[in-house]
């Protein structure tokens, strides 16, 4: 006869518990799904009447994780978005100026005075005073261009320039578009995963489709409505120096400046220069927060260079008002009374707990690079699921006694105890599936 050590036997049945208690919670699959729901709705600071009640409907000391359901049988959320590559070329191109500016300015004495000119969103337009030097000011511009960081791209510079009559036109060079478009569905795949764990969805899928689409799929959410509020939102914050302060929408703004609305003053506009001090970019954190008076508010700390470049910014410009702009509104306009050091700082504005919040998650997980259009959505709902899981279910167990009995009848003894094992082997197999 078969001899075990004690020892073995121990852990055997320690080891069977174990899966059995991992497993118990897919019995009561929507009132354990309640309840992990309310105990991260706490978690996140939420306090809507109720959360306690449902947080108390699984006890506490028992294992809560569930085997996750697929959108086929949950039903969920679907979309198909198509990233707007050619947004980023204009902010790259924009976003150059200050430095083609402050190059060719300190080279006055040659090329004159420099001036930007109205031109499309992809380029800009340099016109000088000195007609005569517009190669020479060209080829200083040529001297800040950067190898394109590609394969495919390999040899080629970022930026194109050329001459055009009296002006200078400066744009991205294919190769750089081509590496660009690369990089930003990439980072768009990265921030919109962030999203969607945030909340904590279970088993999204996030795949890219083609050169510049994103496949989603997360079940149980409950609309496709919900899904882009969550995904949709470029939450970019980016701080501007402010030119001037008006009340039209149409005030005269220059070349290299751009007007903005004010969030919570209505009728108040704002003249910013385009190219922004810092930008979201360099944010490492964002955390919910108060303010003195205790309203609340988003607390953020900037990476290094970040706070470097902010910290620097608030020390030369000390006296002047500095504009914080969240998706195009300008949240505030505070003067700088004093050197900013340590790159943390604090969002004010008319908040309420749960906006807070909200910001703080699409802070944190970072601004999408470019905008999307949502080609394809749809809310699948869970009807067709939850008639699969009821024919699945009378499927098993049908199978299951009727594998039951003829083990019995054919094996007698021995079929009762692969019975038992067949048994435990499955409790083991969802035990696992639910710690996963």
């Amino acid at each position: 006869m078969l001899q075990i050590d004690t020892w073995k036997r121990v852990l055997i049945w320690l080891v069977v518990v174990a899966g059995i208690m991992l497993a118990l919670p897919n019995g009561f699959y929507t009132r354990v799904e309640t309840h992990n729901d309310a105990v991260k709705a706490l978690e996140a600071g939420g306090s809507a009447a109720g959360l306690s009640e449902q947080a108390d409907m699984w006890p506490s000391y028992l294992p809560s994780g569930l085997v996750n359901l697929g959108l086929d049988l949950r039903g969920g959320a679907h979309l198909l978005a198509e990233v707007k590559v050619a947004d980023v070329y204009a902010a790259r191109i924009k976003g150059s100026w200050p430095e083609i500016r402050d190059l060719l300015r300190e080279e006055r004495a040659r090329v004159g005075t420099v001036r930007l000119q109205k031109s499309a969103d992809d380029e800009l337009r340099i016109k000088i005073s000195k007609p005569e030097q517009l190669q020479v000011a060209a080829s200083l511009i040529r001297g800040l261009a950067r190898p394109v960081t590609s394969l495919s791209g390999a040899g080629a510079s970022d930026i194109e320039v050329s001459v055009e009559g009296d002006v200078i036109i400066v744009q991205l060079s294919e190769a750089e578009k081509l590496a660009t478009d690369e990089r930003t569905v990439r980072q768009s795949l990265e921030i919109i995963r962030r999203r969607i764990d945030e909340v904590g969805t279970r088993e999204p899928t996030i795949q890219r489709q083609g050169v510049d689409r994103i496949l989603i799929q997360v079940p149980g959410l409950g609309s496709a409505a919900e899904l882009k509020s969550i995904i949709g939102t470029t939450a970019q914050l980016t701080f501007h120096s402010v030119v001037s302060r008006a009340n039209s929408a149409d005030a005269p703004a220059g070349a290299g400046n751009y007007v903005l609305p004010s969030l919570d003053e209505d009728g108040v506009f704002y003249v910013l220069e385009e190219a922004a001090v810092v930008s979201g970019e360099d944010l490492v954190d964002a955390q919910p927060d108060f303010d003195q008076n205790g309203r609340p508010a988003v607390s953020f700390r900037f990476n290094t260079t970040g706070a470097r470049r902010f910290g620097d910014y608030t020390a030369e410009n000390i006296g002047s008002p500095f504009a914080i702009v969240l998706d195009s509104e300008v949240i505030s306009a505070p003067v700088i009374q004093s050197h900013i050091a340590g790159g943390s700082g604090i969002i004010t504005g008319n908040f309420s707990l749960e906006e807070s919040t909200n910001l703080a998650v699409l802070l944190r997980a970072g601004a999408l690079p470019a905008g999307l259009e949502f080609l394809e959505e749809r809310t699948i709902g869970p009807e067709l699921g939850a008639d699969s899981i009821e024919a699945g279910k009378l499927a098993c167990i049908v199978a299951f006694v009727g594998v039951l009995v003829f083990m019995v009848l054919s094996y007698g003894t021995f079929g009762v105890f692969a019975n038992i094992a067949l048994v435990i082997n499955v409790i083991l197999i969802f035990g696992l599936l639910s710690m996963l």
